[in-house]
């Protein structure tokens, strides 16, 4: 089982990412100068998907938080809805996950 050290180090290293990402992201948008219609409609169609690239960044950097957050209160590893342990592997693939199997959304019923 990993220390919450270990859990803090790879959560913050997500966040880092998650920061340039999000840094690139804006640069990006920030940098378009449309030069004429065709131009214009080609970086409008990238500029939707740089904003979708965006959002879901910022979403899962609000989750990083979350995680950060819990782990300051000696709260991480334990299921939000139901106060369980959150399974080990689980951790290991979304360090970051306020929930076990059983209560992660779109999960099934009676897997934990």
């Amino acid at each position: 089982m990993k220390s919450d050290k270990t859990r803090r180090t790879e959560i913050e290293a997500r966040k880092a990412h998650l920061l340039e990402r999000i840094e690139e992201i804006d640069a990006e948008l920030d940098s378009h100068v449309e030069q004429d219609w065709e131009d214009a409609a080609s970086k409008q169609e990238d500029d939707e998907v740089l904003d979708e690239l965006d959002m879901a960044a910022r979403q899962e950097l609000r989750v990083i938080e979350a995680a950060l957050q819990r782990l300051d209160a000696g709260e991480y590893g334990f299921c939000v809805t139901c106060g369980e342990r959150i399974d080990e592997a689980r951790l290991d693939l979304l360090p970051a996950t306020p929930f076990c199997r059983l209560h992660a959304p779109g999960a099934k019923k009676g897997a934990r």
